[in-house]
């Protein structure tokens, strides 16, 4: 019987302790172009059974570099990628840099300030007119979903100046969509939401049970 203890190391347990001995066969073999032709079957296997890395980019040099990491680069084979080092092991990866850091009004959103940076961009006019009032509207609502307390509209309007550099003003003339109107619309979004996510466990309990 053969114990985990005596076996070799796996780099990477992913693909199973039967490529891992495929591979330290193929470490064995002297003829380099059987090498080759076996390091290139094994390969096309590994795609099989991990069909996920398709989705990554340069799928098939991922392959190559688990390959060689699995050998633990060791294995001499001819490789249209470069043989990576063993320091890739090593490596720490970069910082993530988000990019929501540097948004003012967090409640609002990315997607917000690009509408209101279009916007800047309309000549003056109706159509204009129309988009501050969609766009304060919005704002608004996004304010008292997040927020769930009360906001008057000369409050938005500072916002929108703010986000729009002074570019957009709300006309003084404009009454935004009522606040309790909105509360009553979010309120029930809310228990919509939370309707169909109940279905939703309920259905799947349902499917487990079958």
């Amino acid at each position: 019987m053969e114990y985990n203890t005596s076996r070799s190391k796996m780099n990477i347990s992913e693909y199973g302790r039967n490529i891992q001995k495929m591979i330290e066969y193929i470490m064995t073999v002297d003829d380099r172009e059987k090498r080759n032709k076996l390091a290139k079957a094994t390969i096309n296997i590994m795609g099989q059974l991990n069909p996920h890395l398709r989705d990554v980019t340069d799928f098939k040099h991922k392959l190559w570099d688990h390959l060689f990491i699995m050998s633990d680069f060791k294995l001499d084979v001819d490789s249209l990628y470069p043989k990576p080092s063993p320091e890739i092991l090593s490596r720490k990866p970069e910082k993530l840099k988000y990019a929501g850091n540097d948004i003012i009004f967090k409640h609002y959103g990315r997607n917000l300030e690009r509408m209101i940076a279009k916007a800047t961009e309309f000549e003056e006019g109706e159509e204009k007119d129309a988009l501050i009032t969609l766009i304060a509207n919005h704002m608004k609502k996004c304010y008292l979903t997040w927020n769930r307390e009360s906001v008057n509209d000369s409050e938005i309007s500072e916002h929108l100046s703010i986000l729009s550099d002074g570019k957009l003003k709300l006309n003084d003339n404009i009454r935004l969509n009522h606040t309790a109107e909105i509360l009553s619309k979010n309120k029930r979004r809310r228990y919509q939401q939370k309707q169909s996510s109940s279905r939703n466990q309920h259905y799947k309990g349902k499917r487990s049970q079958q």
